[in-house]
């Protein structure tokens, strides 16, 4: 497996890709059905939260551009 890769997407999901597992507030593990590539919800419209379901088409609006974030305190 090759490490996580996290791409924002513009006007929608955040994609993992690679060797990942997501886990709830109480560290139960979501059974992704062996799958290596997920779309995971930013715009809180997903029926299917945590997991993006299509529902931002048309409803969230964000232009993803890397930036630098200010030095750790």
């Amino acid at each position: 497996m090759s490490k996580t890769k996290i791409t924002i997407n513009n006007n929608g999901s955040l994609k993992l890709e690679g060797d990942f597992e997501i886990v709830d507030k109480a560290g139960n593990t979501y059974d992704l059905g062996g799958r290596e590539i997920v779309g995971l919800c930013r715009c809180g419209l997903s029926k299917n939260k945590p997991f993006c379901d299509g529902s931002h088409n048309g409803n969230f609006d964000h232009e993803a551009v890397a930036f630098a974030l200010p030095p750790k305190k």
